[in-house]
C-alpha cells in the first residue's frame, strides 16, 4: 500500500505526528498545572480483585516489554547493534519472540479488563467515556502492531521496519521528516503508527498519566508525628466524650 503523495501525505506523516506530540506535551502540562487531583489511576480494587490481579499484572508487565522493545526497534540505528556484533538474524529472532509473547500477554490483560469493566457492575458504573476511548486505541493499537507482526511471520515476508518506520520516525526528531521512508512501509505499519499518534494525543486527557507518577515527594516530606493517646502520658488526660469543656 502507498499512501496518495501529497498533501494527503504531508499531513498523515508530518503534520499528524507533530500535532500529536505538542498535544501530548502541553496536555500533560495543562493536566498537572490544573488538574492534579484528577491525576489518579481511579484505582477500581475496590470493587472487585479477582479479574484484576490476574488482568493487570499481564497488561502491565508485557506494555512494559512492548515499550522496551519500540524502543529497541525505533529508537537504536541498525549500524549500533551491528557494531555490537549482532547480527540482523539474531536480532529479528529475539525481537519476534519477545515481541509476539509480551504482544499477546498485554492483549490478554487488556481483554480481561475490559472483561471486568462491562460484566461487574461497580467497575461498568464507575467507566467514563473517557475509559472507553482509552481501551478502544489501546486494543487498536496493539492489535495492529501485533497483527501485522504475526502475518508477516506467517506468510514468510516479515517487513524490516528497521529500514523504514524507524528511520522515518527519528527523522521526526530530527526536524526533517523523511515521508519517503514510512511510505514504502506496509498498510498494518502504517496504521499501527496512526493509531499509535492519536493514542498519545488522547493520553494527557486519560488514567495513562498515571505512567508518569512517582512518590518523589515521599523523600521530602516532614516526619509524621504519632501521638499517644495513653492517659498516663501527654501534659493532661483526654475528656471523656460528654464532658463539658467548661
Amino acid at each position: 500500500m502507498t499512501t496518495p503523495p501529497g498533501i494527503l501525505a504531508t499531513v498523515l506523516w508530518v503534520a499528524i505526528p507533530y500535532a500529536a506530540i505538542a498535544v501530548f506535551v502541553v496536555g500533560h502540562y495543562w493536566r498537572y498545572r490544573y488538574d492534579k487531583f484528577g491525576w489518579t489511576t481511579r484505582s477500581s480494587q475496590l470493587y472487585e480483585n479477582r479479574l484484576l490481579r490476574l488482568g493487570s499484572p499481564l497488561f502491565h508487565f508485557g506494555i512494559l516489554v512492548v515499550f522496551l522493545g519500540h524502543v529497541g526497534g525505533i529508537l537504536i540505528p541498525e549500524t549500533w547493534t551491528a557494531a555490537l556484533g549482532i547480527s540482523e538474524t539474531a536480532y529479528h529472532a529475539v525481537a519476534t519472540t519477545l515481541g509476539i509473547l509480551a504482544g499477546v500477554s498485554t492483549l490478554a490483560g487488556v481483554g480481561i479488563l475490559i472483561y471486568r469493566r462491562r460484566t461487574v457492575g461497580p467497575v461498568f458504573a464507575a467507566t467514563t467515556r473517557n475509559d472507553k476511548i482509552m481501551y478502544v486505541l489501546l486494543a487498536g493499537t496493539l492489535l495492529l502492531g501485533l497483527g501485522t507482526t504475526v502475518l508477516g511471520n506467517i506468510t514468510g515476508h516479515p517487513h524490516d521496519y528497521r529500514l523504514t518506520v524507524a528511520p522515518w520516525f527519528r527523522s521526526i526528531f530530527y526536524l526533517h521528516p523523511d515521508t519517503a521512508l514510512i511510505l514504502r512501509a506496509p498498510l498494518g505499519f502504517q496504521l499501527h503508527v496512526l493509531t499509535a499518534w492519536v493514542l498519545f494525543a488522547f493520553w494527557p486527557f486519560s488514567r495513562l498519566v498515571h505512567v508518569f507518577s512517582a512518590p518523589i515527594g515521599y523523600l521530602t516530606r516532614p516526619y509524621i508525628v504519632y501521638r499517644s493517646r495513653d492517659d498516663h502520658l501527654g501534659n493532661r488526660p483526654p475528656r471523656r466524650g460528654w464532658e463539658s469543656s467548661s
